[in-house]
């Protein structure tokens, strides 16, 4: 328990108890990131619907802010950080990391936040407000990716998140989620997409970057759950 509310807490702007951790605690909870999602997805969810009640579109701000509220906008900062680093760098990996690691937003990084918001506010209208529970499967599956990543991806820092990560997850983890997301991907078949676009972004981290950072890896999870709800809504269409 304490470590789901390490997870919890860190993932989520939810009120949880505060509980002493050691060491060893941060990195553990870090399985338990999928059990954040569902977390995250009922808020999300929830002020989908109940804004839908009213309007499709003012259901899709709901879910929206309550999506950006619950995260802290953690993912954003670091979706933020990493196109500025990938728009500053040009290749260079010791710059890349410093654009990284400044606090301030430049402009590749607004871009990619407007972009970002715009594309879950279109995506989220076209799938309420009947596809609540689509709303708190997609930021768990998301949040399988840095157990993923964090295996098989090396640390491009020696401290950090992305550090923490690094090889918390072990092989039995994986497949445990994977295995709950298949069963639930015969309720929400789209779902199946999540490893595919989990390898993709994991293959161009791996390219673009050499690997992970806390901000790469909140970069990631905003990408996924992107993609998934995109997948959500194609199936939806057809």
């Amino acid at each position: 328990m304490r470590r789901l509310l390490l997870a919890l807490a860190f993932l989520t702007r939810l009120p949880v108890p505060h509980v002493a951790a050691g060491a060893d605690d941060f990195p553990h909870a870090a399985r338990l990131y999928p059990l954040a999602g569902i977390a995250i997805g009922v808020v999300v969810a929830g002020a989908g619907w109940l804004g839908a009640l009213a309007d499709p579109w003012l259901g899709a701000l709901a879910a929206l802010a309550a999506w950006t509220w619950v995260t802290g906008a953690l993912h954003l900062d670091g979706l933020a950080d990493m196109a500025d680093g990938l728009g500053a760098a040009h290749g260079d990996r010791a710059r890349l990391l410093a654009v990284m690691a400044d606090p301030h937003i430049g402009s590749f990084g607004t871009v990619a936040i407007v972009l970002q918001l715009a594309a879950k506010l279109v995506l989220l209208h076209l799938l309420l407000p009947g596809a609540w529970p689509a709303l708190i499967a997609v930021p768990a599956a998301a949040r399988i990716a840095p157990l993923v990543w964090g295996r098989y991806l090396p640390p491009l820092r020696d401290s950090g998140l992305g550090a923490a990560v690094a090889g918390a997850a072990r092989m039995r983890d994986i497949a445990g989620w994977l295995a709950l997301l298949a069963a639930l991907c015969f309720v929400l078949p789209a779902l199946a997409v999540t490893p595919l676009l989990i390898t993709a972004l994991g293959l161009w981290f791996h390219r673009r970057l050499g690997g992970m950072t806390g901000d790469v890896h909140g970069a990631g999870i905003e990408l996924v759950e992107t993609g998934l709800l995109l997948a959500l809504a194609i199936h939806a269409a057809v």
